[in-house]
């Protein structure tokens, strides 16, 4: 009886040593399928098609910029990662005056640095969407007029508009929002990728001195961005 019982202790030791060594079988598959981090740094260049949503309004289309920058990229998990990136971008507007023949522009210089969530999906060819937000900080800005702006009460026949702006200097000089894309990635190899992407800006700060009592009670920046870039694989 106990030889009996001694046997089936014996058994029961051993399939439970058995379904140990099962389970940490398991765990090590697991544990060698488990994602790599993954870090990469970048360059980036396109264009930019901007305007500002003026308070009172004024017409206008958009205008025509520049962007270039270098970004950094972790992905930590399967389909997620983070983006970090130093842009220089050419923002501002174009004014519409429709028939008349009068033209005014105005560029704003930046340096952008945006801090986006990025959802891919994919392998070698990957589809992602990137969002987060984004400050920027103006490092200069130009007009360009072929009339003397500063003195539109002189001009013959220039047209019935908002002109408020037209003396105002950009100012505050920092500006911030929110920037989401898409795009579409294409892996080289394991260490070199290309993309290319398209993405707009919504700037939640004011471009000119806003508020109720200035003339422009509100100036809020918009922009397209549409870049091309290139991913070097670190790790």
């Amino acid at each position: 009886m106990r030889k009996s019982l001694f046997s089936k202790s014996s058994s029961a030791i051993k399939a439970g040593a058995f379904a140990l060594v099962l389970s940490g079988c398991g765990f090590a598959t697991q544990a060698q399928t488990h994602y790599h981090a993954n870090i990469s740094v970048g360059v980036k260049g396109g264009v930019d098609l901007s305007r500002v949503n003026f308070t009172p309004s004024v017409k206008q289309s958009f205008v025509l910029g520049g962007n270039a920058g270098v970004t950094f990229r972790y992905i930590e998990e399967n389909h997620f990662g983070l983006i970090a990136e130093v842009n220089f971008e050419q923002r501002g507007w174009k004014e519409n005056f429709e028939e008349a023949p009068f033209s005014y522009s105005r560029t704003l210089n930046y340096i952008q640095i945006p801090f986006l969530a990025h959802i891919y999906f994919g392998r070698r060819g990957r589809f992602f969407f990137n969002a987060g937000p984004e400050i920027g900080f103006m490092i200069g800005e130009s007009t360009k007029s072929n009339f003397d702006y500063k003195n539109v009460s002189s001009i013959s026949g220039f047209p019935l508009r908002n002109t408020y702006q037209y003396l105002m200097n950009a100012d505050p000089k920092v500006d911030y929002g929110i920037s989401a894309g898409l795009g579409g990635e294409f892996n080289i190899n394991r260490i070199n990728s290309v993309y290319l992407e398209g993405r707009f800006y919504y700037g939640l700060g004011n471009v000119l001195k806003s508020g109720r009592t200035e003339s422009c009670r509100g100036s809020n920046s918009m922009s397209i961005m549409i870049s091309a870039g290139y991913w070097f694989r670190l790790k």
